[in-house]
């Protein structure tokens, strides 16, 4: 079984992506882990993301670098959405994530493009949203508890920008597969999310 779960950052998905392939017995990808180190690649080597060589060369990036906590930061977020606008640094990851998808034990994967692009066969598809006031008072708690500095004003001006360079790039813009299930997360709690997930799942495999 493959289970994609798309949507916006913060609103939840990964979190929930997590949960399900615990629950389910699954392998799980995040799949924006991926850009986020071809983001931080790019600004280690001094290059500029909106650049499409200088992104396309830091997909070079080591495995040892998925493993930096850095990747985790508003700053390196930003570039992922730079990065990720690029064709060819989509292919480039491409191959990578359709492998993780479709061995035999199947798996979660995470991200902005897995039930249109990766994985459209996927036997579940949810699409995860939130209000940006919600998803920016989720991103704003988890600074605060990693002791960063940031303003709820410049977190929620950050997302929407976000949301509008995924939503209209050319390659794989952020959008619902029409065959996946929404869930807004907006009034959930993190165990009212996941526990919503898990019976959306179990629905659909029931359906067939």
């Amino acid at each position: 079984m493959i289970i994609a779960v798309d949507g916006p950052t913060a609103s939840g998905k990964g979190t929930i992506a997590k949960a399900l392939a615990a629950h389910f017995g699954l392998p799980h990808l995040d799949t924006g882990l991926l850009y986020r180190a071809v983001g931080r690649q790019c600004f280690i080597d001094g290059g500029d993301p909106d650049d499409i060589a200088d992104a396309l060369a830091a997909c070079a990036f080591p495995d040892s670098l998925l493993g930096d906590p850095e990747l985790r930061s508003e700053a390196t977020g930003g570039l992922a959405s730079r990065v990720s606008v690029h064709p060819a640094v989509r292919q480039a990851l491409y191959k990578r994530q359709r492998s993780f998808a479709t061995q035999p034990s199947g798996a979660v994967l995470d991200g902005r493009d897995i039930g249109t692009v990766i994985a459209p066969e996927a036997e579940v598809k949810l699409f995860v949203i939130a209000s940006v006031p919600a998803r920016a008072e989720r991103r704003f708690r988890e600074m605060e508890q990693a002791g960063r500095e940031a303003s709820l004003e410049s977190i929620a001006a950050d997302l929407e920008e976000r949301d509008r360079r995924d939503a209209t790039r050319a390659a794989a813009p952020l959008l619902a597969a029409e065959d996946a299930v929404v869930l807004d997360t907006s009034l959930l709690s993190r165990d009212e999310a996941i526990a919503r997930a898990i019976a959306l799942v179990d629905l659909i495999r029931e359906r067939g």
